[in-house]
């Protein structure tokens, strides 16, 4: 499992089309911040593309560019949060957020961690490594250990969609990975900044009630507005 915590009923989720479009329009809007060129603004042409894989209409598209370049007059308040704490059963997790209210937000945390454990900043993240998160699809039969090594991966491992690969490399080189994976036969479909569990509770030691738990409490995460990313220590 390990980079982004997957499961069936996060599909399910996904296929509310309103919820998955509000999430890429605050991720349009924070990377247009940077400059509302795609070409010198490597964060805002993924977010293009994950955009246009959704199928945003151009209009859309194009507003939440221009609110987040500012060039209405109407720049993004969005602010970038982040929670970590613990699932229940002690699975660790980090929760990253994207708001225009932060009071509002910690409320709505606070109450989704009853059944777990919110902790203090740096509590959980070093049980973590912080890295750069690829997804990719292979063009035909395509290698993907090779193209991890030619592109300078640091690893690679199933990613979240069916035929996807997850690439992971240090921070500093996610364009760069990002950039040469299509010489080496892969379609990137999304990239950004994340992290992978160090030490992850394995799924297997959870009894099928502690791990129903644990699901009904990350799913209640995810489903929250403002939360953008889930990231989560457990594996299959």
């Amino acid at each position: 499992m390990g980079a982004q915590w997957k499961a069936k009923h996060r599909e399910t989720a996904a296929n509310a089309k309103g919820k998955i479009m509000g999430k890429l329009s605050k991720e349009i809007q924070i990377a247009a911040k940077s400059g509302a060129d795609p070409d010198m603004n490597p964060r805002l042409r993924l977010a293009i593309v994950q955009a246009k894989k959704a199928s945003m209409t151009r209009e859309t598209l194009d507003r939440a560019i221009r609110k987040g370049a500012g060039l209405d007059g109407d720049a993004v308040q969005y602010h970038a949060v982040s929670y970590e704490g613990f699932a229940p059963h002690q699975v660790p997790l980090i929760v990253e957020c994207l708001t225009d209210n932060i009071n509002r937000t910690v409320a709505q945390i606070r109450v989704l961690f009853r059944k777990g454990q919110l902790g203090a900043s740096g509590s959980v993240a070093w049980d973590f490594n912080h890295v750069g998160l690829i997804e990719a699809t292979a063009e035909g039969d395509a290698d993907p250990e090779m193209a991890a090594i030619e592109a300078g991966a640091q690893d690679f491992e199933e990613g979240e969609e069916e035929g996807s690969t997850l690439f992971i490399t240090d921070t500093t080189d996610l364009d760069a990975v990002q950039k040469a994976l299509p010489e080496h036969g892969f379609t990137v479909t999304s990239a950004k900044i994340g992290y992978t569990p160090k030490n992850p509770v394995s799924a297997a030691s959870l009894s099928a009630e502690a791990l129903a738990e644990v699901e009904a409490f990350l799913e209640a995460i995810d489903e929250n507005d403002d939360v953008q990313n889930v990231y989560v220590g457990l594996t299959a």
